[in-house]
C-alpha cells in the first residue's frame, strides 16, 4: 500500500481538491483507495456523497487506534473509494499525540491494519504546522505539497513546510525512512508572466536537495475544478475533453499525468480510459456548466 500525504503549512493551497481528484482518478482506474481526512475543517469528508456512513472517524482511529472497517471506514458513492471522515473539530488529536509514547509515529504504526485492503492511502492535512501534520508526513511514502504560483507562497514553502521536514530528519536514526517531497504548482494562470520565473526559482532552490523535486505536471486555474467539487464528482469525469479552440489540456489529462508521476508503478491501470461513462453520470446541463471554462 502506497501512502501519499497532502501537506502545506499555508491554508488555501488546494490540498483537499488535489486529494479528492487524485483519489477519484485512482479509484476509477480500478485501484482500491482510502482517503483519510485529518483536517479539523473536514472539507474532504464532504467532497463525495457517502453510500455507507460509519459513526467513528479520524478521532477514533488515532485516539483509540480503532481500525475495524465496519466501525471507522465509510464508503463513498465512487466505487473503490473509501473514506475515514474527520470528526475532530476541537483539535483534540494534537493534544493526545503530544502526550502519547508513540506520538508522531501513531499513524505509521496503524498502517499494517489497512495494508491488505487498499492499494493507496491518501491523507489530507490541515494548512498549519502541527503534530498531526508531522505524524502524516512520517507515515508517508511521498509528501505532495501544492504551491500557488506566487513568490510569497514559495517563500512560505521554504520557511514553513520544508522547515518542518528538516526538523524531522532525526527520525532517520530510528529507522524511519522519510518520504520524498514533491512540489506541485497549483491554480496556475498560464497568462501570468511571473509563473515561469516562480517555477525556475523553485527548481533552483531545491536542485541540490535529493529528497525534494518539482512536479512536471502543473494544475491550471480552471473553473472545472470548482464545478466538479460542487457536483461531488472527480474532475476527470466532467472535464474529459479540451474546450473548442483551447490549447491547454483538459482536467482529465492533467490529473492522469499527475497520477502517473506519483504512481508510475501503476502505468497500465492509469493509462486505460477512465472517463468513458461520464455522460451517464453527469447531466447535460451540468456538463454545459462545467464547460464554461
Amino acid at each position: 500500500m502506497k501512502v501519499l500525504s497532502l501537506i502545506s503549512t499555508k491554508g488555501g493551497a488546494g490540498k483537499t481538491t488535489v486529494a479528492a481528484n487524485i483519489g477519484g482518478l485512482l479509484a476509477d482506474s480500478g485501484l482500491r483507495v482510502l482517503l483519510l481526512d485529518l483536517d479539523s475543517q473536514p472539507t474532504l469528508s464532504s467532497y463525495y456523497a457517502l453510500r455507507e456512513t460509519r459513526e467513528a472517524g479520524s478521532y477514533e482511529l488515532i485516539s483509540q487506534q480503532l481500525t475495524a472497517p465496519e466501525q471507522v471506514i465509510s464508503a463513498t458513492a465512487i466505487q473503490h473509494l473509501d473514506l475515514i471522515v474527520s470528526n475532530d473539530r476541537a483539535g483534540h488529536i494534537s493534544t493526545l499525540l503530544l502526550h502519547a509514547a508513540d506520538g508522531r509515529l501513531r499513524l505509521r504504526n496503524l498502517l499494517p491494519d489497512f495494508q491488505d485492503r487498499y492499494d493507496v492511502l491518501i491523507v489530507d492535512t490541515q494548512g498549519a504546522r502541527s503534530v498531526v501534520v508531522e505524524m502524516a508526513f512520517l507515515a508517508s511514502d511521498c509528501a505532495l505539497c501544492p504551491v500557488p504560483p506566487e513568490m510569497l507562497a514559495a517563500r512560505e514553502l521554504r520557511r514553513g513546510t520544508l522547515g518542518l521536514f528538516e526538523e524531522l530528519e532525526p527520525y532517520r536514526y530510528l529507522g524511519v525512512a522519510l518520504p520524498s517531497v514533491k512540489l506541485l504548482l497549483n491554480q496556475v494562470n498560464a497568462n501570468r508572466r511571473d509563473t515561469r520565473l516562480i517555477m525556475e526559482s523553485l527548481q533552483d532552490s531545491f536542485k541540490a536537495d535529493p529528497h525534494v523535486s518539482l512536479c512536471a505536471t502543473v494544475i491550471p486555474d480552471r473553473v472545472a475544478y470548482l464545478n466538479a467539487a460542487s457536483l461531488g464528482l472527480p474532475v476527470h469525469r466532467v472535464d474529459f475533453t479540451p474546450p473548442p479552440g483551447s490549447h491547454s489540456p483538459c482536467a482529465a489529462e492533467v490529473m492522469r499525468a499527475l497520477a502517473l508521476e506519483l504512481f508510475p508503478e501503476w502505468i497500465d491501470q492509469l493509462s486505460a480510459p477512465t472517463g468513458g461513462n461520464v455522460p451517464s453520470q453527469t447531466s447535460a446541463a451540468d456538463r454545459r456548466i462545467i464547460r464554461r471554462d
